[in-house]
């Protein structure tokens, strides 16, 4: 397994691991219809151009196994965690737990003091095993269709250094 920074061309590859993650994962606790407005199973050439700037903007990393893209997350310098996906039929090797580990190495690196994010109700679980708490509970309207998750944070140990001041 291996953690790298998303190169230049990955993100088509990526919006398959977010529409495998969506439709193979996320089935369980939304709707068909909720499903659908999340992540069309036929998206448009303006729904990928904005993914595209999107998974641009936010410069995410992903997760190689055997050489096939299996998982991606980032992590926004305020802490925000934007996306954090992976692939349904990568699901349950530890692939999200390593990328997970990785993402606070990166935020205490970086001096990032709190984790948040917008999780989805299937990705719960996992977040609060992670030390995540809900701040509080939403329902966004996506593409017209409303769909609940939460808020959550988590509020990173400081370390502290001897030698310091």
């Amino acid at each position: 397994m291996l953690i790298r920074p998303c190169a230049p061309g990955e993100e088509s590859a990526l919006l398959a691991i977010f529409q495998s993650s969506v439709r193979g994962l996320a089935a369980r606790d939304y709707t068909p219809e909720q499903i659908e407005a999340w992540s069309p199973l036929e998206p448009g050439t303006e729904m990928r151009a904005q993914w595209i700037e999107r998974i641009r903007s936010n410069r995410p990393w992903v997760v190689e196994v055997d050489g096939c893209l299996a998982a991606f997350a980032d992590l926004q310098p305020s802490g925000y965690i934007d996306q954090f996906f992976v692939a349904s039929g990568f699901a349950g090797r530890g692939i999200g737990t390593a990328l997970m580990r990785h993402l606070h190495e990166v935020a205490r690196a970086q001096g990032i003091a709190t984790l948040r994010a917008h999780v989805s109700l299937t990705a719960q679980p996992f977040f609060r095993g992670f030390g995540f708490v809900v701040e509080r509970e939403q329902e966004p309207v996506v593409r017209g269709v409303a769909l609940r998750n939460a808020a959550m944070c988590k509020r990173l140990a400081e370390k502290t250094d001897p030698g310091g001041p």
